[in-house]
């Protein structure tokens, strides 16, 4: 999806953003988790959030890369990437590969369906593709994101079947990053790691 939003910049996060990247994670996850009927999840998942770019931006030696989506000197979008989290360790077993996992794909709802998520992951993988990366994992737990990243990247690589309840799986993508420049997708899709399970709060991360 094109960005329908004119003055857009995609660009590393510095510390003057942090603050409007928070409510980012404040509004887009408290929204995404209350239409899923788990609400009282979304505050140990924001707080997770809002560390892990924290420590990205203020620590040069975190393992978390972010990209922001400003508007002004407004974050309204996030997409990370990183080692992988905790869920997709425990759903591959003996099958995970030595990959990063792209996650944290977050946008302010007044501006999601205007193709912001769809910029942050072209800028994604523009700088995976500078540093040589070929694949990376994107896992998801939400049902209502797990659409969008079926239409975008189709089929998922493993299907944790009811891995949060009965009849909530947990999907797993192995995406080649040539393969995967944005196509027509939602903003609302929430990775992870993340981007971005249910929340649970380690080094390694995880995020529903």
């Amino acid at each position: 999806m094109k960005c329908r939003i004119q003055g857009l910049k995609i660009e590393r996060p510095v510390p003057d953003d942090l603050d409007s990247a928070y409510r980012v994670f404040e509004e887009s996850i408290a929204l995404a988790f209350e239409e899923e009927g788990i609400s009282h999840d979304a505050p140990a998942e924001i707080e997770y959030k809002q560390q892990l770019i924290r420590s990205s931006v203020l620590e040069d030696t975190y393992d978390f890369v972010f990209f922001v989506a400003k508007l002004g000197d407004a974050v309204i979008g996030t997409i990370s990437y990183g080692p992988c989290g905790d869920d997709i360790r425990r759903c591959l077993g003996e099958g995970l590969e030595d990959l990063g996992e792209v996650g944290s794909i977050y946008v302010l709802p007044g501006f999601q369906g205007q193709g912001v998520a769809s910029a942050l992951i072209a800028a994604m993988l523009e700088y995976l593709q500078s540093l040589g990366v070929k694949r990376f994992y994107l896992d998801c737990g939400l049902k209502s994101a797990q659409q969008k990243w079926l239409r975008k990247f189709g089929q998922p690589y493993k299907t944790a079947k009811d891995y949060w309840g009965e009849g909530s799986d947990h999907l797993i993508w192995l995406c080649a990053v040539e393969a995967s420049a944005p196509a027509e997708l939602g903003d609302r899709g929430l990775e992870e790691n993340s981007a971005s399970t249910r929340p649970q709060l380690s080094d390694s991360g995880g995020s529903r």
